[in-house]
């Protein structure tokens, strides 16, 4: 089988290791020549360090020679670029391949979910979604990994388990697509909020307060966009978030550490070179929530602190009074 992934990134090349480990055919695309020239030359990215990519995974900066008879075209490219890539994809893809979003977000200005990005440009029915707690540099360690599968086209659930499962990556299946996208979405604003209580010294006692609070309103809001609450027990729901809002691996965690620590300029210049999809997030979920008429007061408390410089310790104000 032929899979194509969308983005060089580490998480793209995470998952195409889990793929050319499984005997398929990979292809990794990326955006640039510049970056596609360099992975092929050194075989090492600066995002993924100490990883030597296989000879037999190529890569390309050609769309059209990545795609070409895919069985399966896996996103992994940033939120921010997601519709661009699309756009260009709808011109390539055959009508036989089926897709794979690997990116979490939310499209700002339109509160779009991933999925409805992809479908609004390219037109099929062959698409999931893939969430879950794996950090990059864990996969390329072969250690056991589980995954929420978001998908309702049975062919495409068959297709994918069958190209990724292995004796350590569990793919467990649900029809729930939007709340799977809820959960990799807010995940990582919840992971910046996490990261200031880190940083702030709280204990650990106050970040399990947080973390169960953020768990409940995760919850609330997947019921309320008309997903299954259940998700939020799921990989992508508990297991993500529990990942994410703890973990130094997490670059969200880490730019809500250096806030707390009040460590505003390096925050700052952490951001302007790391990508921290929680603050390209936080943005259209507060947009989202407002326009669905749902309460969720920490989205509103991180976002002031965030951008109206509102005192950090406000946050330990909020969790005993909301």
């Amino acid at each position: 089988m032929k899979v194509c992934i969308l983005g060089a990134g580490a998480f793209g090349l995470a998952l195409a290791s889990i793929f050319s480990s499984n005997k398929n055919y990979v292809t990794v695309w990326s955006h640039t020549k510049k970056e596609a020239s360099k992975l092929k030359t050194t075989r090492k990215s600066e995002k993924l360090k100490d990883y030597i990519i296989p000879k037999k995974i190529k890569i390309t900066a050609n769309l059209s020679t990545a795609v070409k008879k895919s069985n399966l075209v896996v996103i992994a490219v940033p939120a921010h670029a997601l519709n661009d890539v699309t756009i260009k994809l709808s011109k390539h893809l055959n009508n036989t391949s089926h897709l794979l979003i690997a990116t979490k977000g939310i499209e700002q200005d339109t509160c779009a979910f991933l999925t409805e990005v992809v479908e609004r440009n390219i037109n099929t029915n062959k698409l999931a979604v893939i969430s879950g707690p794996s950090f990059a540099v864990d996969i390329i360690k072969e250690v056991p990994i589980g995954f929420s599968l978001g998908v309702t086209n049975v062919r495409t659930k068959n297709l994918i388990k069958n190209l990724m499962e292995n004796e350590n990556i569990k793919l467990r299946e649900t029809p729930d697509i939007l709340g799977v996208e809820v959960c990799g979405a807010i995940k990582n604003v919840m992971a910046i909020a996490s990261g200031m209580l880190e940083g702030m010294k709280v204990t650990d006692s106050t970040k399990a307060l947080f973390l169960t609070e953020a768990l409940n309103d995760i919850k609330e809001l997947i019921d309320a966009l008309g997903g299954n609450k259940k998700t939020i027990l799921s990989f992508a729901g508990f297991g993500d978030i529990l990942m994410t809002c703890t973990s130094t691996n997490s670059r969200n965690f880490n730019f809500g550490k250096l806030i707390g620590e009040g460590k505003l300029a390096k925050a700052e210049e952490y951001a302007k070179n790391t990508t921290v999809e929680g603050l390209y997030t936080l943005k259209s979920i507060k947009e989202l929530i407002k326009r669905e008429h749902v309460k969720m007061e920490v989205v509103d408390l991180i976002s002031d602190i965030i951008m109206n410089k509102k005192e950090k310790e406000e946050i330990l104000k909020f969790l005993i009074t909301k």
